[in-house]
């Protein structure tokens, strides 16, 4: 795309690739620079370094977490996980449902919706933010809470409180949730691309990394971030196979990035000074049968902290001279600088080809589907039919693949064409006299009835108050109870989701998309025999009588916009 006065959005921009990537963007000249960063303090500092040499753009400092919603963007994790309401309120942010409401409230979603960005390029190191929460130390400390409610024969407020906070370092779902958010977000923008600057997790070495976090090597730490980095890229790759959407990339360094700068000065870990002690050889401990990690009043203060040499390498910290040979070495993670990084991101977005996008790669290198498997396609729907001929059964649906709406929507197919037989008997008669025809099949044939019922999908009469069910039903799920209110509502949104429906307003429902379905294929020259008339949509068996599967087919593409664009 084009730059010049566009309106760009750099999460991550103080950092240290956010700073390389702002600084080139800007030599297109967009119109405004969104630079989101953590903290409003960064965010208004990266802008002003950016005003003095390049003063003819407008800046608009945004900060706050991401991944969370507007009330907690400007609260640490450790602050949320620790007060019992913000807990719970995160934890179901998370794991709920991702309702219209629900996605509207996350920190992203509204500023993106509000500036509304032509490009959005991602600096943000999200495997790093969601992976280093620590889900082991967490389960640790869940752990001794169970082992303790076991002891004393109760759950105490221990229990309840580390649980929470378990279901707070659990990564996938925040990432699961980020994506849906991000999704939602840059779709009701018109987002025009979006590029992300990912991790591999380890600075592009395997398994044998020397750099870890415990005695494990590899550390289960570290590789829960090699695991987020790859579950993103995947669901970069889904986002970019979805018709409709912004340009989906990545550009993933699999190397150290260094460096920001090089001085003297106080040594600071997580943001604190590095207190200094001393163990005088008097003073040395002896060791006996238990040895504590961790014990205040060991030491002697020398009250004064650490300070060095360093090199600032951005978001991977800080190293020493020693430290930065080694991770550099050759045969070591090596390094790359942000510039160059920051090269190819603009590339990427200009429309070049860098050969360094991973959601390019990922498209170019998975197996789609195959000219053999068409040609068996015929051949297995033949056989197929060939045996509900000879046993005299039709099959439908087993809700086994899901959702429990495919299920739902063939059965009502199949339904009407068990009692009217054709498309043009669907569109001839009143939504009235198809709710009371597919009724009364449902009431006179126990066999189609019981097959419906028994996968779990239930069936709601004309009255919209009867229902016929067997034990189990899919929909509604389990959203932690198996006890439901009933509203007109959710009546709807049940039948809408996995109940076969024959209320009246439903068959009003299938009447307009047979109309539909029928309006296009009319609009099909018959006489055309090219490549350009839609063969793919003629399958075994066409004819008048309605079929099924090429009906709710043609619903989940059409109606529901769900269709594949990438073969």
């Amino acid at each position: 795309m084009n730059l010049r006065d566009a309106r760009v959005m750099v999460l991550g921009g103080w950092g240290l690739v956010g700073m390389a990537v702002c600084r080139k963007i800007l030599e297109r000249e967009p119109r405004t620079l969104l630079l989101l960063s953590l903290r409003k303090s960064e965010a208004e500092e990266a802008c002003e370094i950016l005003a003095k040499d390049f003063p003819q753009v407008e800046y608009i400092p945004l900060w706050g977490d991401i991944f969370v919603t507007e009330e907690l963007k400007d609260r640490n994790r450790a602050e949320i996980m620790e007060n019992p309401g913000l807990r719970r309120q995160f934890v179901a942010d998370t794991f709920e449902r991702p309702t219209e409401e629900r996605m509207a409230r996350f920190f992203l979603h509204r500023i993106i919706v509000k500036h509304q960005p032509n490009a959005i390029v991602d600096c943000v190191n999200s495997a790093t933010g969601l992976a280093y929460q620590d889900v082991y130390t967490a389960y640790y400390r869940a752990r001794n809470a169970l082992e303790m409610a076991r002891e004393n024969g109760k759950q105490g407020g221990s229990l309840v409180e580390e649980t929470e906070k378990f279901l707070g370092t659990v990564s996938l779902p925040q990432l699961i949730r980020h994506v849906q958010v991000l999704h939602d977000a840059t779709t009701k923008a018109k987002t025009h691309i979006y590029i992300k600057v990912g991790t591999t997790g380890t600075g592009g070495m395997g398994l044998n990394i020397p750099y870890t976090h415990s005695e494990e090597r590899p550390s289960g730490q570290l590789l829960s971030k090699s695991s987020l980095a790859g579950a993103h890229s995947m669901l970069l790759f889904l986002m970019g196979r979805t018709p409709g959407y912004p340009y989906i990339k990545e550009i993933k360094p699999a190397a150290t990035i260094a460096w920001k700068k090089i001085a003297y000065g106080e040594i600071q870990r997580k943001g604190r000074p590095i207190p200094l002690f001393d163990c005088p050889p008097e003073k040395a401990e002896k060791l006996g049968k238990d040895f504590r990690r961790n014990s205040k009043g060991v030491g002697v203060a020398l009250n004064r902290n650490l300070e060095s040499v360093y090199i600032d390498t951005g978001e991977n910290g800080i190293f020493s001279t020693g430290e930065f040979f080694t991770i550099t070495a050759a045969e070591q993670m090596e390094f790359v600088t942000p510039e160059e990084i920051a090269q190819a991101v603009l590339w990427e977005l200009e429309g070049g080809n860098t050969g360094l996008d991973i959601v390019s790669a990922l498209d170019a290198t998975v197996m789609g589907p195959t000219y053999r498997a068409g040609i068996l396609r015929e051949a297995a729907l033949r056989q197929m039919a060939k045996l509900e001929a000879e046993h005299g059964i039709e099959s439908v649906a087993f809700e086994i693949l899901g959702p429990p709406r495919l299920s739902k929507l063939l059965y009502e197919a199949h339904l009407l064409r068990k009692s009217v037989k054709t498309l043009q008997a669907v569109v001839a008669q009143s939504p009235e006299k198809l709710a009371l025809a597919t009724e009364n099949l449902v009431k006179q044939d126990r066999d189609l009835r019981a097959a419906i019922l028994s996968i779990g999908i239930p069936i709601l009469l004309r009255d919209g108050c009867s229902l016929l069910r067997g034990p189990e039903v899919k929909i509604p799920p389990y959203a932690g109870t198996d006890v439901f209110h009933v509203t007109p509502e959710t009546v709807d949104n049940w039948a809408l989701n996995g109940w076969v429906d024959l209320r009246v307003a439903n068959m009003e429902l299938w009447r307009r998309r047979v109309e539909s379905y029928l309006e296009r294929t009319r609009q099909v020259d018959p006489q055309d025999t090219s490549s350009n008339f839609p063969w793919d949509g003629v399958v075994s068996s066409e004819s008048e009588e309605i079929h099924p599967g090429k009906l709710v087919a043609h619903i989940f593409i059409r109606e529901e916009e769900g269709a594949r664009i990438k073969r």
